[in-house]
């Protein structure tokens, strides 16, 4: 059992350092490094990685504040709009931040004219890095905690509203699978049999938010319609979506 879980890291005077930016810090040095070699590898220009990267930073965090205003708290934040810049407030959202990404992703497109197909599927092998690492940041903030259980790996989150609860871990387990889906796309990546463009991204949509789909139901109820939570409603499009695209291009994906 752990109950003494701290946000920060290292304090130095009015300074601190907390787990979750160092864990955003790291997974964003590490796709990073992953989208630069890759486009080095695949005659893309260097430059053009880093200027993608940083777009894309820029609009993944946009849209995933934007995401949590809109999709989980509309009411709340219309009454309070200033609360919007406060991301400390509420967080943020993976499927806004997803919106956002490709948003970015378009823009730079238009500006840069990339071989697009090829470039975001590069992108799409350093997401879940990002992911995995924003969860483990999640963990030691205490948010988008587990439903209650009696698990022998159960965990107490101090800084919830009510911390004396064991939960499901599901930070961990989101990260774990996160960081699992990025192994997989790296290793049908390597192996080159799939040759449509497209097949690492939509691979990436599918697995990602298939798997967010299932832990939701280990997470702390969010907004519940129609039985299932806002988070599993969100992700049904994304999965849809991917899945009506391995439909279409069945044909090419493997020579």
């Amino acid at each position: 059992m752990i109950n003494t879980i701290n946000p920060i890291l290292l304090e130095i005077g009015p300074f601190a350092i907390r787990w979750y930016g160092l864990f955003l810090a790291v997974g964003v040095v590490i796709a990073s490094l992953i989208i630069r070699h890759l486009f080095i590898k695949n005659d893309l220009k260097e430059d053009d990685a880093l200027s993608l990267v940083m777009w894309l930073v820029f609009g993944g965090l946009i849209g995933a504040r934007l995401g949590e205003v809109l999709f989980y708290e509309p009411a709340y934040y219309l009454a309070h709009p200033m609360n919007i810049l406060f991301v400390h407030h509420g967080g943020l959202s993976s499927h806004g931040m997803t919106i956002g990404l490709l948003i970015a992703f378009l823009l730079f497109n238009r500006k840069k004219q990339l071989n697009w197909k090829k470039s975001m599927d590069i992108v799409s092998l350093g997401l879940p890095i990002v992911a995995g690492c924003i969860r483990l940041g999640n963990f030691f903030n205490s948010e988008i905690v587990g439903r209650v259980t009696n698990v022998p790996w159960a965990i107490q989150f101090p800084r919830h509203e009510i911390p004396a609860l064991m939960r499901h871990p599901s930070q961990l387990y989101e990260s774990i699978l996160a960081f699992s889906i990025f192994l997989i796309l790296w290793m049908v990546y390597k192996k080159k049999k799939f040759v449509t463009p497209l097949f690492i991204t939509h691979l990436f949509m599918f697995l990602y938010f298939s798997s967010r789909f299932f832990i939701e139901f280990v997470k702390e109820y969010q907004t519940l319609t129609g039985g299932l939570t806002m988070g599993q409603w969100l992700s049904i499009p994304f999965i849809i979506w991917a899945v009506g695209w391995f439909v279409y291009e069945r044909k090419y994906i493997i020579k």
